[in-house]
């Protein structure tokens, strides 16, 4: 089963200030053509503003695309036309003279407008195939049926165009159990998206070879501390810059899961119409931060996991969304409201939600593993919520971010 995969707007960030600055140049050109047309209808008339007016479409081809510059240069005609009619000077070689200088630089600015927003055009949509085969590699497609389990993922990038990030998640069948992971690098940018690689390449690789779960975790954090180490001697992020919260669980042929939480938000279970969190026992820190642990890790924590009931391993970007109002999004309540739901039905509900919530500016990326326990491992149907879910992809499409 194919993970649900969106896209959030982003509301106002740290490239605030740069796009306000691309803006005011923006309105560079529009501003020169008023300029001209206050100098022409005035006494000043006298200054000779061909010049200036001849530079508008040359400068909205810098900053603005084809359509901008059209605009631009209908402007400039505009004004000159104008400008030429109040001052009675239709038939001066300086009049024709400026029109053709106009127009020239017109179409020399529209020609070079259009070619650069398609060559950039064509460098994002070499960077988006790169980045989707970058995302297959690093979060791979949670399988719909894993032993005693059907499964379905959800993610939304919060960042418009993003394709890859912090968040991430994974679930496999080994000889120990179906084992899964979900976990949040702290950090944006490509050193979150390392650190998500090197945590996803350890689970993978002692899930199916370690038997305590524990084991599995450390494995990770193991990972976690050598390429820290690596990015030290490099120069790059330290370990205190780059932890993740992390949850593994596993589920065996028996009616319980067990979990090993490192500072993550707790996985929810829908038992009999209710929601609760499967807290640790023993809170512990996230992976990368092993310093501050003060006695070693111990087994696992396990929970009862009966047919019918319903698993949920989220990213903190979901219980922290926020409306408007700072009101977080009350993830264990939607989950009780959308009990009889099937898989792709819930995942849209949450997305849904989500957007309404935070009006459609979501803060932070988001990472979902959804789990329902079937009744017996080879049976294909249970009662309750069948968990088929269909991959939602648009132009928007978004896999993988920090």
């Amino acid at each position: 089963m194919r993970a649900l995969l969106l896209r959030l707007p982003l509301g106002p960030g740290d490239g605030g200030r740069h796009q306000m600055f691309f803006v005011l140049a923006q309105c560079v050109p529009f501003v020169l053509a008023l300029l001209v047309l206050v100098v022409e209808l005035t006494p000043l008339h006298f200054i000779y503003t061909g010049p200036m007016l001849v530079a508008t479409p040359a400068l909205a081809a810098v900053t603005m695309g084809p359509t901008g510059t059209l605009a631009a240069v209908l402007l400039a005609v505009a004004v000159s036309t104008t400008t030429a009619t109040h001052n009675h000077a239709w038939g001066s070689q300086q009049v024709y003279t400026n029109f053709l200088a106009l127009l020239l630089v017109s179409v020399a600015g529209f020609m070079t407008s259009r070619a650069a927003r398609t060559r950039q055009q064509n460098e994002l949509n070499q960077i988006r195939r790169i980045a989707s085969a970058a995302q297959e590699v690093l979060l791979r497609p949670v399988p719909d049926r894993l032993g005693p389990v059907r499964a379905a993922s959800l993610y939304l990038a919060a960042e418009k165009g993003a394709q890859i990030g912090g968040d991430l998640y994974d679930a496999v069948q080994t000889r120990y159990g179906v084992r899964m992971i979900v976990g949040d690098v702290r950090g944006k940018g490509l050193p979150a998206v390392r650190a998500a690689a090197v945590v996803l390449g350890a689970f993978r690789e002692a899930a199916h070879y370690e038997e305590e779960l524990v084991e599995v975790m450390n494995h990770c954090g193991e990972a976690l501390r050598r390429d820290a180490a690596l990015a030290d001697a490099s120069g790059g992020d330290g370990a205190l810059e780059r932890f993740v919260t992390a949850v593994v669980a596993q589920v065996r042929d028996g009616p319980a899961v067990e979990v090993v939480n490192r500072g993550h938000p707790p996985p929810l279970l829908l038992s009999h119409g209710k929601v609760r969190a499967l807290s640790p026992t023993s809170p512990l820190p996230p992976l990368g931060l092993e310093e501050f642990l003060t006695d070693p890790p111990g087994e696992a924590d396990s929970y009862p996991f009966a047919p019918g009931d319903r698993l949920l391993l989220h990213t903190d970007g979901v219980i922290e969304a926020r409306a408007p109002d700072n009101a977080f999004f009350a993830l264990p309540e939607a989950m009780e409201e959308m009990q009889d739901h099937t898989a792709e039905a819930f995942l849209e509900g949450l997305h849904q939600g989500l957007v309404r919530h935070t009006q459609g500016c979501l803060a932070d990326d988001v990472a979902v593993i959804l789990v329902d326990r079937l009744d017996r491992p080879g049976e294909e149907t249970v009662e309750g919520p069948a968990v088929e879910v269909a991959a939602v992809e648009d132009a928007g499409v978004a896999r993988f971010s920090g």
